[in-house]
């Protein structure tokens, strides 16, 4: 009896230890997480700082140890050296010095609707991704009601800064930290954050406090009928393609009363594709085909009723004399306090450098193999075009990456321009300013 009673004992004893042990294990691992977590934030913090650029979301994988380059597909906020910047500009004059002959110039500008009819002919929508980053990266896509639900999805994404952050227009990509959580009475270099939102001190309003645009909204648009009249929320994607954004977006606002899409693109290839897709429908979406290029030829909707414009890839497809009077125009459909979203491709990116000669069109503007042009910008191009096109400057950045090919251990520098630009409530009281 005595026995059975001390194997029991000695039993429970072991069961007990045991116990102890794992929960004792499930501390130190859950220790350590926290620990390695607080590390990586803390360099990616100190990286920030040090060099003027935020964290999430536009990336947050930062490389810290050289030697670990191949373990993902793609580094964020990379920072080049002066001896990379000098290669990368010497390999873009050297691409540059044989032109395309003056003939073949002008027969790329006059067929670039027949080269991207015939890549979408070929390729369909099977190019490009859908790009379901935009809602990180432009959270002003989205009415202010859908935005909040969002950003309570995306709380991960979220980072707070304070007034004493030295990250650059609050941050990199600056507006994308979108909500309360990030920028709420941020001040930083001459900006001031309004709703989340980052602006001009100077020259921007918060929205929903101006009277302006409160009648502004409360007003039916006085026009015959056009797709979307009934609309209080219209978005416009310039050069939809195959829908890689449209679709993305109208999967959100789709069950947001209120909302309708608007896309366009020269190639009519493109806009049969998007309207072919089951999920396009007329009741929140019209697909048209445009030359926004042509200023005779009108939209299907009058001006100044957009709330927002996306300019993602598309410009850099158009000749550098035409931009101008594309954004100009562009420009006239935003609403005040409309905003203009843009990205593309920055100066060296590696798809620049790997131009080989005879290729080059103008300086920074490149036909590819398929007949499609491509130009690529800088910061203060961006900049002036949309200043003098009478809209405000939010956000301008560039965007470096690092991108790899683990399985051939190739390295590419990836370079984009990221711009937020917004119609002011009034026009400037001069034309300087």
């Amino acid at each position: 009896m005595l026995s059975l009673l001390w194997q029991r004992r000695s039993r429970e004893a072991v069961i007990s230890a045991s116990s102890h042990c794992s929960r004792s294990l499930i501390k130190m691992n859950i220790i350590k997480r926290i620990s390695a977590s607080y590390l990586r934030k803390s360099k990616m913090q100190q990286r920030c700082q040090s060099n003027r650029r935020p964290i999430a979301p536009l990336g947050s994988r930062i490389l810290t140890d050289p030697t670990k380059v191949f373990e993902h597909n793609m580094w964020d906020h990379m920072q080049w050296s002066q001896e990379e910047e000098e290669r990368a500009r010497e390999k873009a004059t050297e691409n540059s010095l044989m032109r395309v002959q003056p003939e073949d110039q002008d027969k790329y500008e006059r067929e670039a609707n027949k080269y991207w009819n015939e890549f979408y002919k070929t390729h369909k929508n099977n190019f490009f991704k859908d790009r379901n980053w935009l809602f990180l990266e432009f959270p002003e896509i989205l009415p202010k009601g859908r935005k909040d639900q969002m950003n309570k999805k995306e709380k991960s994404y979220h980072v707070k800064l304070n007034a004493t952050n030295s990250c650059t227009n609050v941050g990199f990509p600056g507006m994308s930290e979108e909500g309360k959580d990030y920028c709420q009475n941020n001040l930083v270099d001459g900006l001031t954050s309004v709703r989340g939102h980052a602006y001009n001190k100077s020259q921007a309003e918060p929205v929903t406090d101006n009277k302006r645009v409160k009648n502004y909204e409360q007003e039916p648009v006085k026009q015959e009928s056009f797709p979307g009249s009934g609309a209080t929320y219209r978005i416009l994607e310039v050069g939809c393609g195959a829908g890689n954004s449209a679709f993305p977006i109208l999967k959100v606002i789709c069950n947001t009363p209120g909302a309708f899409l608007y896309c366009c693109d020269f190639a009519a290839e493109a806009v049969e594709l998007v309207k072919s897709h089951l999920s396009y429908s007329s009741a929140w979406c019209s697909a048209f085909v445009h030359d926004v290029c042509d200023d005779s030829l009108p939209y299907p909707f009058p001006d100044e009723i957009l709330d927002v414009i996306l300019l993602v890839f598309v410009l850099s497809a158009i000749h550098p004399d035409r931009m101008q009077g594309v954004v100009s125009r562009l420009a006239k459909l935003l609403k005040p306090g409309g905003m203009l979203l843009f990205r593309d491709y920055g100066r060296y990116d590696t798809s620049q450098l790997r131009f080989k000669k005879g290729r080059c069109l103008s300086e920074n503007f490149y036909v590819r193999g398929d007949g499609t042009r491509v130009y690529f910008f800088t910061e203060d191009e961006v900049r002036n075009m949309f200043i003098l096109a009478g809209l405000v400057e939010v956000q301008n950045l560039v965007d470096r990456r690092l991108q790899v090919n683990r399985k051939k251990k190739v390295k590419m520098q990836r370079v984009w321009i990221q711009g937020k630009f917004q119609k002011p409530f009034q026009p400037p009281q001069n034309s300087h300013q």
